[in-house]
C-alpha cells in the first residue's frame, strides 16, 4: 500500500497535467512538509507541558473505534469554563490530537487563562470517508458538551476550531445552526477555522485541482455539494472566522468566497489574512503576538465570559 508521502510524491509529478501553473508547487510542496511532519506523529517526548495547577484527562472514548478519542485539559479550579475544541488537519487521512502543532502554543496560552481545552482524534482515510469523519466530530463534541459540567465546563460556551483539513470539518459542522446527524449536539459559539483551502469543494473538483483532494471527494457531483461548507451555510450559525495564509492564493480565495456568502445570510464571518506559511498558522497560534491577538479578539466579541477570561 503506498504511504500518504508516497502518495503526494507521485501525485507530484502528475501536477502540471492536474492543476495550474500558479497552483503547482508552492501548495504541494508545503502539503509534502505537513504531512511528512504529521505522520512523524509531532511530538518525541511525551504530552505537552501544562500551565500550573493544569491536569490532563486522556483518551476519553465517544465511540468504540480506537480513534475515536479525544485529551481534555483543564485549568484548576475549573468553573464554567469555555471550551475551545480542536480538530486536527492531515489532508483527511494522517495527523493526530496529540501533536505539539496542535497543542502545545494553544494549551499554554489559554488553560492558564481559564478556559478548557479538547483536543480530539476521528477516523480517517481510506477507512473512513469525509462524511464519516464529519459525524465523528459531531460525536465527539456532543460527548464532550454533555460531560463539561463534570470537569467545571459550561456546554454552552463552545468554540470549534480546527486546522487544514479539520479546519474545513469544523467549518462543515459550524455553517448551521443545527447539525441533523448528531440530535445531543448543542449550538456553538463561533468556528475558527485554520487555513482550509476546502470551503467551496464543488469549485474545486469541477476544474483542475491538486491531486490530494481526489481520494477525500471522489467523483460525485452531490458528494462535492454536501462536503461544501459554503453550502451548508445557514441563516443563524454561530460566528465564523476564517484564518488564511497569504502565500496560498487558493485558502484566501477560498476564505473570501465563503465569508462572503456567510455575510449574505447575515451571518458574521471574518477573514483574517497571515504571512505565515500552513503549519504555521497552526503551530504559532497561542504565541504571543498579534497574530494571536487578532483571534482573541474575535473570540472576545462572541460571550462576555470569554472576553473576561482575555483581559
Amino acid at each position: 500500500m503506498r504511504t500518504p508521502v508516497l502518495a503526494l510524491l507521485l501525485a507530484a509529478a502528475l501536477l502540471p497535467l492536474a492543476a495550474p501553473p500558479e497552483a503547482q508547487a508552492g501548495p504541494l510542496r508545503e502539503r509534502l512538509r505537513e504531512m511528512r511532519a504529521e505522520r512523524q506523529g509531532g511530538r518525541e517526548q511525551g504530552p505537552a507541558a501544562l500551565p500550573a495547577g493544569a491536569r490532563r484527562l486522556a483518551d476519553i472514548a465517544y465511540g468504540s473505534d480506537p480513534a475515536q478519542r479525544f485529551d481534555v485539559y483543564l485549568p484548576a479550579d475549573a468553573q464554567d469554563a469555555p471550551v475551545i475544541f480542536m480538530v486536527h488537519g492531515g489532508a483527511w487521512k494522517i495527523g493526530d490530537k496529540e501533536m505539539s502543532r496542535v497543542v502545545d502554543a494553544k494549551v499554554a496560552r489559554w488553560v492558564s487563562r481559564g478556559f478548557i481545552f479538547v483536543s480530539t482524534n476521528y477516523r480517517m482515510l481510506p477507512g473512513a470517508p469525509v462524511d464519516v469523519q464529519l459525524q465523528d466530530v459531531a460525536r465527539a463534541l456532543a460527548t464532550a458538551q454533555q460531560q463539561a459540567p463534570g470537569w467545571g465546563g459550561d456546554p454552552r460556551r463552545f468554540v470549534l476550531m480546527g486546522h487544514s483539513a479539520g479546519a474545513h470539518l469544523v467549518a462543515l459542522l459550524g455553517a448551521a445552526p443545527r447539525y441533523p446527524g448528531e440530535p445531543l449536539l448543542q449550538p456553538v459559539l463561533g468556528t475558527v477555522a485554520l487555513d482550509s483551502a476546502a470551503m467551496d469543494v464543488s469549485a474545486i473538483m469541477s476544474q483542475r485541482h491538486l491531486p490530494l483532494y481526489d481520494q477525500p471527494f471522489g467523483t460525485d457531483p452531490a458528494y462535492w455539494r454536501a462536503m461544501s461548507p459554503i453550502n451548508a451555510l445557514a441563516t443563524g450559525a454561530a460566528p465564523l472566522l476564517s484564518i488564511c495564509s497569504s502565500r496560498r492564493d487558493d485558502s484566501c480565495r477560498q476564505a473570501d468566497g465563503f465569508a462572503a456568502r456567510a455575510r449574505q445570510l447575515d451571518i458574521r464571518a471574518e477573514v483574517l489574512r497571515q504571512d505565515l506559511s500552513h503549519g504555521e498558522i497552526n503551530a504559532q497560534l497561542g504565541q504571543p503576538g498579534g497574530y494571536t491577538e487578532a483571534v482573541e479578539r474575535f473570540l472576545a466579541n462572541l460571550d462576555a465570559a470569554i472576553a473576561s477570561r482575555l483581559r
